[in-house]
């Protein structure tokens, strides 16, 4: 068969940063290869997305380096201005930057890393329907444009069976950013004996919330993978009650390892989780401690969530999200 040539642009990413974009693809990639024979470039841009002319040198890279199909993997939607239009994709994992609190700042994000890219790509993919409405509802974007794609599992989370405690159960929290809900879920958890794990660097402010609250955690922060991991090894279930999520990929990870879920009933998540988590209101404490508690203590329903949890990490399987790139590949490549 004669396959597109594939070129996939990545950011540089900070050390200490986020790899998630990366690990997913890479993940992808290796099973592309397995099922279609043949495996795409891969272009690491050579500066960091900051200021104005360090992102005119990642457009003129990612100019540089063009093939037949360039792909944009995320975070430097603006690269693909440089490219042809015919032959381009950009993946978008969120808009979480259209709540910029600047609104100078918001109106150039969206104009660079929507507006303008998603105008200009062949075709768009979102990795959640979530985000799909977010990008129609943001640009007004022709909905038969955007094709969803979700994100990839890592292959080394794999199922670890633990015993639910009796006592004091290890509650897992993945992020520190505003949208992960932390304090709203510190409040939840007063009263309720159990331990929190918070993975991500805490504030003042957070460390005063949790002293008052009396709640026993541990905190760390930049972790290795297999710290992430282990993390998730020794908890007893995750409380993932986000406000915002482009996918929520902590939620998958939780119930590969057989790890009951606390999520929120919107945005992505619902979505992501299907039917294998307990759904609260993120907005709402008492809703997210009602669902925390449901689960500590209601052991048919936990397990029957861990079943389901199982089952529904299937969906997110590397080498169905590899024949969806591949056939969004071909088609790029043969469209007139």
């Amino acid at each position: 068969m004669d396959y597109p040539d594939v070129c996939l642009f990545f950011r540089k990413s900070r050390p200490g940063g986020n790899f998630s974009i990366e690990a997913s693809f890479d993940t992808m990639l290796k099973a592309f290869k397995a099922e279609m024979g043949y495996a795409p470039t891969v272009v690491q841009v050579p500066s960091y997305s900051s200021r104005l002319w360090p992102r005119i040198q990642i457009a003129l890279a990612a100019r540089r380096a063009r093939r037949e199909i360039n792909h944009i993997t995320g975070d430097i939607h603006f690269a693909i201005l440089a490219l042809p239009k015919r032959g381009s994709i950009l993946t978008v994992h969120d808009c979480g930057f259209m709540r910029h609190h600047n609104p100078v700042a918001r109106y150039f994000l969206w104009l660079f890393w929507l507006k303008l890219p998603i105008a200009h790509a062949q075709v768009v993919t979102a990795i959640s329907e979530a985000t799909k409405a977010e990008l129609i509802r943001f640009t007004g974007c022709d909905p038969a444009k955007i094709r969803v794609i979700p994100t990839i599992i890592k292959t080394h989370f794999t199922p670890q069976p633990k015993p639910f405690p009796g006592q004091k159960p290890r509650i897992l929290h993945i992020g520190t950013a505003p949208n992960k809900n932390l304090l709203r879920h510190i409040e939840a958890l007063r009263g309720i004996d159990c331990t929190l794990h918070i993975i991500g660097k805490i504030s003042a402010e957070v460390q005063a919330h949790l002293q008052d609250s009396a709640i026993d955690y541990h905190n760390e922060y930049d972790l290795t993978d297999a710290q992430v991991q282990a993390a998730y090894r020794d908890c007893d279930l995750l409380l993932f009650a986000s406000t915002l999520e482009g996918f929520g990929m902590p939620i998958l990870e939780a119930q590969t390892v057989g790890r009951p879920v606390v999520t929120s009933n919107l945005s992505s998540m619902p979505e992501v989780a299907g039917t294998a988590a307990c759904l609260v209101d993120p907005l709402s404490v008492a809703s997210i401690r009602e669902g925390v508690q449901r689960v500590i203590q209601d052991a048919p329903y936990r397990e029957g969530l861990i079943a389901a949890g199982f089952e529904n990490v299937k969906r997110f399987q590397a080498e169905t999200v590899a024949r969806a790139y591949g056939e969004v590949y071909e088609g790029m490549k043969n469209e007139k």
